[in-house]
């Protein structure tokens, strides 16, 4: 049996819906979303002996994509793949993984010995309490309003020259500018292919970059783009307002990115706002400015491709962990502290 056949065999075997049974009493840490950030903060966790749930809604934001790519050993893995592997490695060191969606999360009363606790809750009226929470929910790219644009998203439409570059690379590739960022996109995307056109779209270019442009060979088009002009599935071109339409077979699009942030709002955190969209604000390791709760992934830094999101979510794992070894030694002292007296007078 190959390696692919293997690995089919092994999907079939777990599939990519599974869920555990969600716990009962209060876990140790609850993890929102079960990408990469999530899953290997999961993985750092359970592997310290700490019970944790991954909630996972089943919406990875890479699921179009055929591929990851960049990512050291794992180059060329399908991203379902990546993250069935995750999941079978939470599980395997005593991790639940449960298929859900987060309605709410909020603060609950703390235990006797004043440790916090949340309240996490699913649609259907399920919920958990934990200690702590780490919230890995991901972003969603938000397209520009061109027809025909969102059906090859992931494959001929794409956004990031490290993810996707090489494999379109030698194309005709144009450039679809949302903004500013587009013009930096141009630049990366040019040491892919001598054939790049950029259209404006709309979008300010100021005489500086058309002066680089021309230099690097980058065809300038400022005429609207109405539609991307599909042939037997494939993509071949845009059509312009003019009804001109000019040829291409790879489009590079900066989406706006959305942190997904739906059901959370109990929480309370800190929102930042980027040139590429809205994130959760967080500090060194993941931490935030609300206790018992840390951020990590493309929550809170949109461009981390899956190497660095599933670094983050170890980043965190190892702060929350780190964070639950102090509470639980502070309530070891309280409980001798509070048997002291009591002891003393039997």
């Amino acid at each position: 049996m190959t390696d692919k056949e293997k690995q089919e065999a092994a999907a079939v075997a777990t599939p990519p819906c599974a869920s555990d049974a969600l716990a009962e009493g209060t876990v140790d840490a609850v993890v929102i979303g079960g990408g990469a950030a999530g899953l290997n903060g999961a993985l750092i966790l359970a592997r310290s002996r700490r019970s944790v749930v991954v909630i996972d809604s089943g919406s990875p934001r890479n699921a179009p994509a055929e591929a990851v790519h960049g990512l050291m050993a794992l180059d060329g893995t399908p991203p379902s793949e990546i993250l069935r592997r995750g999941r079978e490695q939470v599980r395997q060191y005593g991790g639940r993984v449960v298929h859900g969606k987060v309605v709410s999360a909020e603060s609950a009363a703390p235990s006797a010995n004043g440790d916090l606790r949340f309240t996490v809750t699913l649609a259907g009226g399920r919920s958990i309490t934990a200690r702590r929470i780490l919230v890995a929910t991901g972003l969603k790219d938000v397209l520009p309003q061109v027809p025909g644009l969102a059906e090859h998203w992931g494959h001929s439409v794409v956004h990031c020259p490290y993810c996707h570059g090489w494999e379109v690379r030698d194309e005709p590739i144009g450039i679809l500018a949302t903004g500013p960022a587009s013009v930096g996109h141009a630049y990366l995307f040019r040491q892919l292919t001598d054939d790049l056109t950029y259209f404006t779209h709309g979008t300010d270019l100021d005489d500086d970059s058309r002066a680089r442009f021309a230099a690097r060979g980058i065809r300038v088009i400022d005429t609207p783009v109405t539609e991307v002009v599909d042939e037997g599935g494939a993509l071949a071109g845009v059509r312009l307002a003019d009804s001109q339409v000019v040829a291409r077979r790879v489009l590079a699009v900066a989406p706006q990115m959305q942190a997904r942030t739906e059901g959370l709002e109990g929480l309370g955190l800190p929102v930042q706002d980027l040139p590429t969209g809205r994130t959760f604000a967080s500090g060194t390791d993941g931490t935030t400015e609300v206790p018992g709760v840390w951020v990590a992934g493309n929550v809170t830094d949109p461009v981390a491709q899956v190497g660095a999101s599933a670094a983050a979510g170890a980043l965190a794992g190892i702060d929350i962990n780190k964070m639950l070894a102090i509470a639980d030694t502070e309530a070891a002292l309280q409980g001798i502290a509070e048997a002291g007296p009591k002891a003393a007078t039997r």
